[in-house]
């Protein structure tokens, strides 16, 4: 009876541990879809960000100097003037 018991505790064992190994299987399946694809969204979202950025320099140096001109004008541009509390 002792022995019976024992084998019965073993084939518990074993097909506890297979289960393990089985559900652990799966799990790794699924973090490694949902991990990959968050990888696949990372490289796209860096992608993305590099084309905005080197979108931004170009208009900067498509801008500079127009925008250059426009203050150096503004600055240059005095007028004096007698102020009204004179």
């Amino acid at each position: 009876k002792a022995r019976r018991l024992r084998q019965a505790k073993e084939e518990a064992q074993a097909e506890i541990e297979q289960y393990r190994q089985q559900r652990d299987a799966e799990f790794r399946g699924k973090q490694d879809t949902v991990l990959g694809s968050q990888g696949d969204v990372s490289a796209r979202i860096q992608e993305e960000t590099r084309g905005r950025v080197h979108a931004m320099h170009a208009r900067q140096r498509e801008a500079r100097d127009p925008v250059l001109r426009r203050l150096l004008t503004i600055v240059w541009d005095v007028r004096p003037e007698i102020h009204a509390n004179y």
